[in-house]
């Protein structure tokens, strides 16, 4: 597959989805942070089968990042990942310096509310702005017809889609289903901090939504039971600190105590360093 264009700059990024809109295409847009694996690329090729050009954003977002937090040392490697969105069709990709994107005197960022308040708001309560903020921003630079995220994210993917109704930002927002290794563990770019002992003990986090998977297919409809479910796996692994089990209505951060409905279990922990999250859909 040929390289994708890659784009640097805001004008010319505006320009090429605009030329192609005005050609009578459909354009998807795929924002990364770059480090990319199957999952980002699986996001991608969704958006090659749904839309009739596709365009990634590679930028590793200094504003979601706490300082206490892994920004300086997340994985970069801007050619291995163009070659890659490439290989499965992409288009172009945008590419912004940390300048280019925050000038100097920039000061503007989005709030989105209760939905970035609990869980993953709560444990990094600087998150959720620089992420609203930074997809605000690329969804503007790339105004795109479809934006496609990953069910990984699931706070994420709650957050955006408010952001995007509140803002009414002319787009569709797609939610494509989380993709897993072979052992069941979900596919994140943090993956690659773990040592191998840590890599065999946060498959905790996968087992245990299973579980708590199996109990609903079998017809149990008690949140906490799900959760305990779900905890007793996770809280019992050694070198694994458990930081939150949820169920949640679907689409929404609303605890519920009884799954009538589809939901969404979600669980966070650490896995010596290195922190992991990880949710399925209980429909």
């Amino acid at each position: 597959m040929p390289t994708p264009l890659l784009i640097h700059e805001i004008d010319a990024t505006r320009q090429w989805v605009r030329e192609r809109q005005r050609a009578g295409e459909t354009v998807g847009v795929v924002p990364t942070m770059g480090a990319l694996h199957a999952g980002h690329l699986s996001l991608a090729e969704a958006a090659t089968k749904g839309c009739d050009r596709v365009i990634a954003t590679v930028f590793v977002n200094p504003t979601q990042f706490a300082p206490s937090e892994d920004f300086e040392r997340y994985p970069r490697d801007l050619e291995a990942d163009a070659k890659k969105l490439g290989d499965v069709g992409v288009d172009a990709v945008f590419a912004p310096s940390v300048e280019a994107m925050y000038p100097p005197g920039a000061t503007t960022s989005i709030d989105v509310g209760s939905v970035a308040r609990p869980f993953e708001g709560a444990i990094r309560p600087t998150h959720f702005a620089g992420v609203a903020t930074v997809v605000a921003k690329l969804l503007l630079i790339a105004p795109a017809d479809r934006a496609y995220f990953g069910q990984k994210d699931y706070q994420q993917t709650v957050v955006v889609r408010r952001m995007v109704a509140d803002l009414n930002l002319p787009i569709e927002v797609v939610v494509c289903p989380t993709v897993r290794e072979a052992d069941g563990i979900a596919m994140s770019s943090r993956n690659a901090y773990l040592s191998a002992d840590e890599r065999q003990r946060a498959l905790c986090l996968s087992q245990g939504l299973r579980e708590a998977e199996r109990l609903h297919a079998a017809g149990e409809r008690d949140a906490s039971k799900l959760r305990e479910a779900a905890r007793r796996a996770i809280a019992s692994t050694e070198g694994v600190e458990l930081q939150y089990v949820a169920v949640l209505r679907d689409g929404t951060m609303d605890e519920v105590e009884t799954v009538d409905a589809p939901a969404v279990i979600a669980v966070a922990a650490r896995v010596g360093q290195t922190r992991l999250i990880d949710n399925v859909r209980l429909a």
